[in-house]
């Protein structure tokens, strides 16, 4: 009977985990598509919790032929931002500002961690997330890392569960550029403040 019992809560455990697909129509994708006009660019966002220091969530913002925002198994949404199973399109600057905005908060921070990147390697990373398919809860850092090792360029970076310890492997490639973000407001949730920030080393 114990063992019964275990194996019910283990399979609720995995249905609580199941993926959930979401596919948003032709018109709305191709009608909100931005194209920023900026270099070919990789950003890593990883939420770190500013009680226990752990890694809490990680993104991947995606700058080439357009731009989009790869958040596996996120919870951010918004009503101008047409989903395909993780993949929001029409990231304007002001839709990431937004996405930072909903993450940093009194109890977490967020690191972003920008890199260039040949135009080809952008499009890559791109249809390599667009066509992985919906995320269950907690895989988000290792989708982006399965996402990303298959690339070149990347292909040192860890397979692991934990955003901070991607997150510190990213930071070490050549050319990022690092800057931690923080907000004061607990309730509203808005505003940001940059403090700390670090350049191209040398």
């Amino acid at each position: 009977m114990f063992r019964l019992i275990l194996s019910v809560i283990a399979l609720l455990g995995l249905a609580g985990c199941a993926a959930e697909p979401v596919w948003a129509p032709d018109d709305q994708v191709e009608a909100l598509r931005f194209v920023s006009g900026a270099p070919a660019e990789i950003t890593l966002f990883t939420v770190i919790n500013n009680r226990s220091g752990s890694g809490a969530h990680s993104g991947l913002l995606i700058n080439g032929t357009q731009r989009v925002m790869f958040d596996p198994a996120g919870s951010w949404h918004h009503p101008r931002v047409p989903e395909r199973n993780d993949v929001h399109f029409g990231i304007t600057d002001r839709m990431t500002a937004f996405y930072i905005d909903y993450h940093a908060r009194e109890t977490f921070r967020v690191i972003e961690q920008r890199l260039l990147v040949p135009p080809e390697v952008a499009e890559l990373v791109m249809r390599r997330a667009m066509s992985y398919g919906a995320v269950p809860k907690a895989h988000c850092t290792t989708s982006i890392a399965s996402i990303l090792r298959g690339v070149p360029g990347f292909e040192r970076l860890p397979a692991t569960w934990f955003p901070k310890k991607f997150s510190e492997a990213f930071g070490k490639l050549p050319g990022v550029k690092t800057r931690v973000i923080t907000d004061d407001d607990a309730d509203n949730n808005h505003g940001v403040l940059i403090v700390q920030a670090s350049t191209d080393p040398a």
